[in-house]
């Protein structure tokens, strides 16, 4: 097994391994030590089924299931997907697709998954990228006077935020009103460092502050969270399996390719346990 670092901050790539097989503990506690230090780790050439997908997305934690049951595959209920057609077309006739922006996943749950996984199955034959950013390392660039303002507000995360920057899918009643106070800055349960916790989608502002006030600091985290030196733009390929931590990074999509063109990825989570304050 090989080990690639591909920024500076975080994320490699994975190679000599190959993901259909059971792995020995050893090499699980290996990846997982891999993951833990890169956040996001990338395997190429994993033409898995769903079944070997689950298999190998098992080596770090325990799958979970999906937020909407539309997007799962029919025999395989904790297995997801994302495809070209999930999302009716804009107005223009251009995609529109989900995660567009940078976010964590189902940040409104009280225990929202600690990882999230793709595979791609089927590409389209330019673009459709996905970017992270290191939002632990957003929040290490932060002043000292940034970091005391911040360190114990909370934000509300609901199913669709009133000034989300994008349409969230419709869910049950239930689903919809799930919502969860979260901590601005949280403390990693494994590494113990700290990161920033962001989802403009999902946050209704900040506690204690006046609305615009509250979205004012929202946006100014986010916008400096989301500069080019913590990303990293992963260009698929056929058979990449990629897997990310949701509590040190970000992610979004990009509908930035033909629509006549067929994008699937086989999606995973896996259950995760509350956040944890960086500050009591």
């Amino acid at each position: 097994m090989k080990v690639n670092a591909i920024s500076e901050h975080f994320a490699a790539e994975v190679s000599g391994i190959d993901l259909r097989e059971p792995v020995d503990g050893a090499t699980r506690a290996e990846l997982n030590r891999l993951w833990g230090r890169y956040a996001v780790l990338v395997f190429r050439d994993q033409p898995l089924t769903p079944p070997q997908y689950g298999q190998a997305v098992q080596i770090f934690g325990e799958l979970m299931q999906q937020n909407s049951t539309k997007y799962t595959l029919p025999d395989h209920p904790l297995i997801g997907f994302n495809s070209t057609n999930d999302l009716p077309r804009k107005a223009d006739g251009s995609l529109r697709v989900r995660g567009e922006n940078y976010h964590t996943d189902h940040s409104n749950w009280p225990a929202p998954p600690k990882a999230t996984s793709l595979v791609a199955v089927q590409l389209p034959s330019s673009g459709g990228d996905t970017q992270f950013v290191d939002v632990r390392a957003a929040y290490d660039d932060l002043s000292d006077e940034l970091k005391a303002r911040i360190a114990r507000l909370r934000s509300r995360h609901v199913h669709e935020s009133s000034r989300s920057p994008r349409m969230m899918a419709k869910l049950s009643a239930e689903q919809q009103a799930k919502s969860m106070l979260q901590p601005l800055v949280i403390r990693h349960p494994e590494s113990g460092r700290l990161a920033l916790y962001l989802n403009t989608a999902r946050m209704e502002g900040i506690e204690a502050l006046a609305p615009d006030e509250g979205f004012d600091l929202i946006n100014a985290l986010y916008d400096h969270a989301t500069q080019a030196k913590y990303e990293y733009r992963h260009s698929w390929r056929l058979g990449d399996m990629v897997i990310w931590d949701n509590r040190s990074v970000m992610h979004q999509a990009n509908a930035d390719y033909d629509p006549a063109e067929q994008r699937f990825m086989y999606r995973a989570m896996l259950k995760g346990t509350p956040l944890v304050a960086a500050f009591s």
